[in-house]
């Protein structure tokens, strides 16, 4: 039914998106297709746009108006944190699920990674002599994995009736030996019925 849909209105960005996640992964050499999630490919790419965005917004926010670092850190972390969240509901994990308690999650993952990674790192860095640009960098790669791990397995986790729909899709007939033409008084393509014994 998903298909007759898609071809009458084509699909939505968000489709297009898993889509392309989907197929790049499935690519992938070495083996890494059975190890790599398509949701971590979205996810690499959602946050690396939004990671510049913050590095811009960062740059302009310090160098150009001259805010105080953790200030210029706070603001463009917002910005670009916001923009993930929604990029990642809608395009990557594709979530239908009440809005309302992910965002608390959402923001409970991010002051622990603000906390830890931003401040901790990226500001201690920065603190200890380290280009406030290099800390923001390094304390980008820590809160990567700490967010995919947080946004997959607990901001948006798929409950278990979702998880049901999910799997109950399209019947898989794939098992049942089909019969055609040949088997006139049945329903053409439908399972075939057992020979009947030699009288």
């Amino acid at each position: 039914m998903a298909d007759v849909h898609d071809a009458v209105r084509g699909k939505g960005f968000a489709d297009r998106f898993a889509d392309f996640c989907a197929a790049v992964v499935r690519r992938l050499p070495f083996g890494l297709s059975r190890l790599v999630a398509p949701s971590l490919l979205g996810f690499a790419l959602i946050n690396g746009f939004t990671f510049g965005v913050d590095l811009i917004l960062l740059t302009l926010l310090r160098s150009w108006l001259g805010l105080p670092v953790w200030l210029a850190i706070t603001l463009a972390y917002a910005t670009a944190f916001g923009l993930s969240f929604v990029l990642n509901r809608s395009m990557n994990f594709r979530s239908h699920a009440p809005v309302g308690r992910q965002a608390v999650l959402y923001v409970v993952a991010i002051v622990v990674n603000y906390v830890a990674f931003l401040l901790g790192v990226g500001a201690g860095l920065a603190a200890l002599g380290v280009d406030y640009r290099l800390s923001r960098l390094i304390a980008g790669a820590c809160e990567g994995v700490f967010m995919y791990s947080v946004m997959r397995w607990v901001v948006f986790a798929k409950s278990g009736s979702e998880l049901e729909v999910e799997a109950a899709g399209e019947p898989d007939f794939a098992h049942v030996r089909a019969s055609g033409v040949e088997d006139a008084d049945g329903s053409i393509g439908g399972p075939a019925r057992a020979p009947e014994e030699a009288q």
